[in-house]
């Protein structure tokens, strides 16, 4: 009887052994704790000043100017003092540094983060869909 009784023990500690053993891994389906908050916009959607790193990420942005007939606003600081700014009806790009504090906008049209480098101008229009243009201009009506 001594040995029924030591098999049952041993069997069932070796039971609850297998499954504390597979309750100690994780579902590959669940994410080990917290979702991190999400990292710093390359869009800029909307009016606004934009903390640089936080909200926005550094970088070089174009925005193809004001919305409706309006003007487009923007300025570049560094704590309180004035880095850049411009107020234009045209197309826009400006380059966000690592090192500036914020970025205020007003009146532009989305920003977005492109590969551009600094100083050179918004894409260029796509010379097939020039012709297009042309086309329906002058093609029968």
């Amino acid at each position: 009887m001594r040995s029924t009784k030591f098999a049952t023990v041993a069997a069932a500690l070796f039971v609850a052994g297998c499954a504390s053993a597979g309750m100690a891994h994780a579902d590959p389906t669940t994410p080990p704790g917290p979702t991190p908050p999400p990292g710093p916009k390359t869009t800029i959607d909307s009016d606004g000043t934009y903390t640089v790193g936080t909200d926005i990420a550094p970088g070089t942005y174009s925005s193809a100017g004001p919305v409706g007939d309006g003007t487009c606003y923007w300025k570049r600081v560094n704590g309180s003092e004035l880095l850049d700014n411009a107020l234009s009806k045209k197309a826009q790009v400006v380059t966000i540094e690592a090192t500036d504090t914020a970025f205020k906008t007003n009146g532009c049209q989305p920003w977005q983060l492109t590969d551009c480098l600094p100083g050179c101008a918004p894409p260029a229009a796509n010379p097939i869909d020039v012709l297009g243009q042309i086309g329906r201009l002058f093609g029968p009506h």
